[in-house]
């Protein structure tokens, strides 16, 4: 699904021709309201068949994957098209994420805005209780676990594949991130998939409920994964083993080159496998549902030394090149999993906490988006005297010729301290990080996003948002699939 921003009246009238030949059926207009962007709406009842993909739509990603799915495709060109607005100096807008901790939610009563449990889903839908409007873009994090021996899931699945134990203690979060997603793209609830039945809620292995965040039941929004491994081999699931101080690479020089060199098939490599195994058996339920995933692995490879980053970050360059093709050719050609768009991105590169990243770049050949984590600064004080928020990183990634994406942040882009962010900085993707939203305990120098910013970054002319969190008939994102 790929939900159409508020473009500015010249560029949307250029971009809407291609848009409307890829992803729009022809029922669907664009409206704008005087003296404001152009909103796209899909209009008319019953909803027509849509075309299929234009000739060469998401090209760069068909040069990588000439197996791409069309949804991918669509997704990546959408992407595209954003970028070259950008560059072109069109302000086309930027799709607004939301990161989701579900481990944290489901498990940490002291995590976030409140004490006690929370929905896996509840900063996503926080967005929507500030706003009326629900993020463009929702990214969950399948791994680290929450303090388990091995892998495992909650309530049987076909990505089980009587491989990971289900009904397993702290794993159902798993299965209810792969549901979450699957509604932000599909709409739910899901009957042809055996989940949620007809009432949105489902019962789990260990007598608990879960019901998804309400999007009225359509589609709502593009999705993503990122994945905090911990170590290969690692005796416990959790966040503590995805640092690279608990790892054994903080006292063996040698054991990141055996977790890469499979070479004789070492112990470490077959754990790193094994762990790939369990992401690709979730990453392809969305496959076989025809739902594209922007998955961003091995994130933060620049920081600065062992005891800042994870197991993977601060290693040889050419160690984790070797990592991430290892993983990349087993996702793509073992696995065949071609619904994928993949993300390369550093930790902000200003020595602290990050070096610069050049050097760990994969290749044009593995990597589709380039971006940023960014937590060098806060709005109220940015990265450099004199500097513009962001825009350090924003030229820095210029030269990839990629859509770049803000994959993480603390703040919201549009914020009493910097109001103009997407207007000096327009990247095509903008991500706030987990319980960050609404809480400012998060760290020393993050702000707290005051309900005032929140509501300023999704009513922002610049925002690509997922529609108000109430089906509408007269806006249905399902009409904006791919046929």
């Amino acid at each position: 699904m790929v939900v159409l921003p508020r473009l500015p009246r010249a560029w949307a009238a250029a971009l809407s021709a291609l848009v409307l030949l890829v992803v729009v059926p022809t029922a669907c207009s664009v409206q704008a309201g005087a003296g404001h962007p152009a909103t796209w709406t899909a209009a008319g009842a019953p909803r027509s068949p849509g075309p299929t993909l234009a000739p060469g739509t998401g090209a760069a990603l068909l040069k990588r994957d000439p197996k791409a799915s069309p949804q991918a495709r669509a997704v990546y060109q959408y992407l595209a098209d954003l970028e070259a607005g950008a560059r072109a100096g069109k302000l086309p807008g930027t799709v607004i994420g939301q990161h989701i901790e579900a481990q944290n939610e489901l498990y940490n009563p002291d995590y976030g805005d409140f004490k006690g449990v929370k929905p896996v889903g509840y900063y996503y839908e926080k967005a929507a209780d500030i706003t009326g409007k629900l993020p463009g873009f929702v990214e969950t994090d399948l791994g680290p676990g929450y303090g388990q021996s091995d892998w495992g899931v909650g309530n049987p699945r076909s990505y089980s594949q009587n491989k990971w134990p289900s009904c397993s203690p702290k794993w159902q979060y798993t299965d209810d991130e792969v549901d979450l997603l699957a509604a932000v793209w599909s709409g739910h609830p899901r009957a042809q998939d055996g989940t949620y039945g007809t009432s949105g809620t489902q019962l789990n292995c260990d007598g608990s409920t879960t019901t998804v965040p309400d999007n009225g039941g359509a589609p709502a929004g593009i999705v993503g994964m990122s994945f905090h491994e911990p170590y290969p081999g690692a005796p416990v699931k959790s966040f503590d083993e995805v640092l690279c101080r608990n790892s054994p690479a903080a006292t063996d020089p040698k054991w990141f080159s055996r977790v890469v060199d499979g070479t004789g098939n070492p112990p470490e490599h077959q754990a790193l496998m094994k762990d790939l195994s369990y992401v690709a058996d979730h990453l392809e339920y969305f496959a076989q549902h025809d739902i594209p995933v922007i998955f961003r692995p091995y994130h933060e490879m620049n920081s600065a030394g062992c005891d800042g980053g994870f197991w993977w970050s601060g290693q040889k360059p050419a160690d984790y090149q070797a990592l991430w093709r290892t993983m990349y050719t087993y996702l793509v050609q073992t696995r065949g999993l071609h619904n994928l768009i993949f993300a390369w991105t550093p930790v902000s590169w200003d020595g602290a906490p990050g070096v610069d990243p050049w050097d760990y770049y994969p290749g044009d050949q593995y990597v589709d988006l380039v971006g940023v984590d960014d937590y060098s600064g806060s709005p109220a004080h940015p990265i450099g005297t004199g500097e513009v928020w962001t825009k350090r990183y924003y030229d820095g990634l210029a030269a990839y010729d990629k859509p770049r994406i803000l994959a993480e942040s603390f703040a919201v882009p549009v914020n009493s301290r910097q109001p103009d962010t997407l207007k000096r900085t327009p990247w095509t993707l903008w991500t706030v990080w987990g319980q960050s939203l609404t809480s400012g305990n998060i760290h020393p120098d993050a702000i707290t996003n005051s309900n005032a910013d929140v509501k300023a970054t999704y009513n922002s002319p610049q925002a690509i948002t997922g529609g108000s969190g109430k089906y509408d008939p007269s806006t249905d994102w399902s009409a904006l699939h791919v046929r």
